[in-house]
């Protein structure tokens, strides 16, 4: 039909059919580290993206560091409640890649368009990132939806992914490129989103 846009196999882009959301590290502790973006920012986005991945079907890997050994707390509550039944895999390794878990969890997707978010940007985003681009995934950063401990720190990792391979997004890019067409079916679920979205960045002076 005129105006819609079909769905394609071999689609370049990023589409519910072709990508996956992993979340690493959305933890108290973490998020009360970085600096090189306003947290509430950060975590708008990041929840954003999470309710992009549960409109448009993609499957979703979870994970945290250092809860079973006691270091750290679950996963921030305002994440989780967007993330219900997703569970938690937990992990003791900087770079969640060399996780047998996480790995396979990521493998069990299918999905070889990995849509990355993770705290911080320069370690647990990173690491994964370039091994995974290693190994044959194309991995997109969602760039407004991470942190680091400082603006140069995040920068750097950003350079070193992008240099690698990695293809950066943003939290409204990705809805978008989820989307595609507004003559696709359940358009009303990126309307929805962003009709969330803009009165909340507005309250937040951004």
């Amino acid at each position: 039909m005129a105006g819609r846009t079909p769905v394609r196999p071999d689609d370049h882009l990023l589409s519910p059919e072709n990508a996956a959301l992993v979340l690493i590290d959305y933890q108290p502790e973490q998020v009360g580290t970085v600096r090189s973006i306003d947290r509430d920012l950060m975590m708008l986005n990041v929840t954003a993206v999470a309710r992009a991945a549960t409109a448009f079907g993609l499957p979703v890997v979870l994970s945290t560091v250092g809860v079973e050994l006691g270091a750290n707390s679950g996963t921030i509550e305002e994440l989780r409640a967007e993330l219900p039944d997703v569970g938690e895999i937990d992990r003791s390794t900087l770079n969640s890649w060399e996780d047998p878990d996480f790995r396979a969890a990521v493998e069990a997707t299918g999905r070889r368009k990995i849509v990355m978010t993770g705290l911080w940007t320069e370690v647990c985003v990173a690491f994964p990132t370039l091994d995974m681009i290693r190994e044959g995934y194309e991995v997109y950063p969602v760039t407004d939806a991470i942190g680091g401990v400082s603006r140069d720190a995040h920068d750097s990792a950003l350079r070193r992914m992008t240099q690698a391979g990695a293809q950066p997004v943003t939290a409204v890019s990705l809805a978008a490129e989820l989307q595609r067409d507004w003559g696709r079916p359940g358009a009303d679920r990126l309307r929805g989103i962003l009709r969330w979205y803009f009165p909340e960045v507005q309250k937040l002076g951004a």
